[in-house]
């Protein structure tokens, strides 16, 4: 009886939220990555900045440099999704963008306001989850969301919360650009259900240019690309193992 009385009182879904974190915690402690307050596993990745880490350079991503120079997207406010140590966040600020920049690591987001105050950029760093700060904390609307790495750590449940995010901060006509890992390439290409069955994300997504058109199909696709593989000496940072995309959000 006493036992049956425990199970019946475990009883912790009832609210949209409660079954998120339930998921959340299936992939537990590797959930550390993007849930709500998890920080630990990231400030770890960050500490050692010696470390031969491809976007710890402080340079932007070379998809983002060659929208600005076709003007396919102009100065703004823009708001960066897992900034790590700010590198895009600080060259959107270098062009007149008005930037929030947020990110779950401590660590990475002290890097970062390091590098806007040797840069003298004026960038508002967040530490935190964007899908739980609130709109006072994100001044939206944003003419620009901009996501180099964030998206592809999400587990597939979390990708209702990410739209959501898009459909209230996005100002009508702003642009939403992604980078992420590309199939074929790094990250796991396994079915959306498998990754529950196995209880782990196996490094992150892997995602078709199809998979992205589908997700994000409430948008008008601009350009879908890889991302061209920069040398060391370039300015910008490239991997062709990511997809970059450009999407822009109906106006009405």
């Amino acid at each position: 009886m006493n036992q049956d009385s425990t199970q019946l009182t475990d009883r912790r879904i009832r609210t949209m939220e409660d079954v998120l974190d339930l998921l959340d915690g299936l992939f537990a402690p590797e959930a550390d990555r993007w849930s709500p307050g998890g920080a630990s596993w990231w400030d770890g990745f960050y500490s050692d900045r010696s470390k031969p880490v491809p976007f710890f350079v402080a340079k932007p991503d070379e998809s983002l440099v060659s929208y600005l120079d076709r003007g396919l997207i102009s100065p703004g406010r823009a708001l960066d999704l897992g900034c790590g140590p700010g590198r895009n966040a600080l060259y959107l600020a270098s062009l007149g963008f008005e930037v929030d920049a947020v990110d779950l690591s401590p660590t990475a987001v002290a890097w970062a306001e390091e590098r806007a105050r040797e840069a003298g950029a004026a960038v508002r760093f967040h530490c935190g989850d964007a899908f739980a700060l609130t709109r006072a904390e994100l001044s939206g609307p944003y003419d620009l969301i901009y996501d180099s790495g964030c998206f592809h750590h999400l587990p597939p449940h979390r990708r209702v919360g990410y739209l959501d995010l898009l459909e209230r901060a996005l100002a009508p006509g702003g642009h939403f650009a992604l980078s992420c890992f590309a199939a074929g390439g790094m990250g796991s290409e396994l079915p959306d259900a498998e990754f529950y069955r196995a209880a782990g994300l196996q490094g992150g997504l892997a995602y078709t240019p199809e998979s992205l058109r589908w997700i994000f199909s409430d948008f008008t696709e601009v350009e879908l690309r890889r991302m061209r593989d920069e040398p060391a000496e370039s300015a910008s940072f490239g991997e062709d193992f990511l997809w970059t995309a450009l999407f822009r959000r109906p106006a009405a």
